[in-house]
């Protein structure tokens, strides 16, 4: 009945965890991201911080800062930002229950854990008291919209901005009804809702319109769906277990998204308009 008791425990798990062990992470504290591949990087953590740094420079991120990470997973970049960016004012929001329980109990820090939906942060934080929100590949799980309004409420006057999204290229228009709707399945496996998605253009007016200004888009796809792609099949990772079958089928994923070219990782960062 061993089985059979694994197969319940790998079922009753959040759809969003991972085994960070499978991917390469073996941290008490570890890292649960695609990461941001060079042909310098040498391990899936260090591409993994690779990818939060990208971030934390795009927002001028400093010690100064009062800080909201969203999707803090298993606690990686807490660390991170604590003793690289030296940030002494932390907050932290995740919706898996099991993640944000295992850092109450064993992360000895100031740091504040709420186990919560990035949609409803004005009820954890009633005014706007940040300085800066980052959200490490997650907010494509929620609709465009929804994610920056909710954040627009607890940023401060000169807040700043910094997450990744999917976003249509300019090829996508060209497919058929049947071409998108195949692609519409293909995601929706992932839980990202290609209705969320948009070209740059209406990209950049839907952050404008939600209150945010100096916006700036850069596309990430070689270095975070391809690099991850190729990392997992170098590790010939064996599809003996469900982490590992979700693995592999987030590396396809990766690869069939870069080399169609039709749908782009990008990284955003904006600041807070302060007319808002």
């Amino acid at each position: 009945m061993k089985w059979f008791q694994a197969l319940q425990q790998q079922l009753s798990q959040h759809k969003y965890a991972i085994n960070a062990k499978n991917l390469g992470d073996h941290a008490v504290y570890a890292w649960t991201n695609l990461g941001y591949w060079t042909p310098e990087t040498e391990s899936y953590p260090q591409a993994c911080c690779q990818l939060a740094d990208q971030l934390a420079h795009a927002v001028a991120l400093n010690s100064k800062d009062k800080l909201l990470d969203l999707g803090c997973g298993q606690g990686a970049s807490l660390l991170n930002w604590q003793n690289k960016y030296k940030i002494q004012d932390i907050s932290a929001v995740d919706v898996q229950a099991k993640c944000i329980a295992f850092l109450q109990e064993n992360l000895n820090s100031k740091i504040k854990l709420y186990c919560a939906s990035f949609l409803n942060l004005k009820n954890i934080f009633p005014t706007a008291y940040f300085d800066v929100v980052l959200c490490i590949d997650a907010a494509y799980h929620s609709n465009l919209n929804s994610f920056l309004n909710a954040i627009h409420e607890v940023l401060n006057s000169k807040g700043r901005l910094g997450f990744h999204y999917l976003m249509l290229s300019e090829k996508w228009q060209q497919l058929s009804h049947f071409e998108q709707q195949k692609y519409r399945y293909l995601l929706k496996s992932a839980d990202i809702k290609i209705q969320n998605l948009e070209n740059q253009k209406n990209t950049e007016k839907i952050i404008s319109n939600c209150g945010f200004a100096d916006i700036q888009i850069i596309d990430l796809s070689e270095q975070v769906l391809h690099g991850f792609s190729q990392y997992i099949k170098a590790a010939d990772t064996q599809l003996t277990s469900l982490d590992n079958i979700k693995i592999q089928m987030t590396a396809r994923l990766c690869e069939k998204l870069f080399k169609d070219g039709l749908i782009q990782y990008v990284q955003i960062s904006a600041h807070k308009n302060v007319c808002t």
